[in-house]
């Protein structure tokens, strides 16, 4: 078992942006580590910021084709001076063989500096 870390930010708290960034960082996270079905889930954790407010991302994640069933929970990040604002978090837990150093993390948008290290390269 393995869990792929990966976080976003959004520029606006609603309801389609929140779906939306959500969804692109775990298609992303899904297609980076080569994950292919949904039986190599475990489950997503899902840490949002105290400023998104506006909807579940948990949907995003159960509104993905073949992802219905993946067991989702949503919470609220602790609150540091200094990180990310309208930040959103995940945690995949996957079924893996894979090393920790081929785990690929994902950080999008202003979330790269949270995890530079492992930030992808442009």
């Amino acid at each position: 078992m393995r869990a792929i870390r990966g976080a976003t930010t959004i520029t606006e708290n609603t309801a389609e942006e929140i779906y939306k960034a959500t969804s692109e960082l775990f298609q992303t996270i899904l297609l980076e580590n080569g994950i292919q079905d949904a039986e190599e889930l475990i489950s997503v954790i899902i840490t949002v910021t105290e400023d998104v407010t506006a909807a579940f991302p948990a949907r995003a994640v159960r509104e993905t084709k073949g992802y219905e069933l993946v067991p989702v929970m949503g919470m609220q990040e602790i609150k540091v001076p200094g990180a990310p604002l309208k930040c959103i978090r995940l945690m995949v837990q996957v079924i893996s063989d894979k090393k920790l150093t081929e785990m690929k993390h994902v950080y999008l948008h202003d979330a790269v500096r949270l995890r530079p290290d492992l930030s992808r390269k442009k």
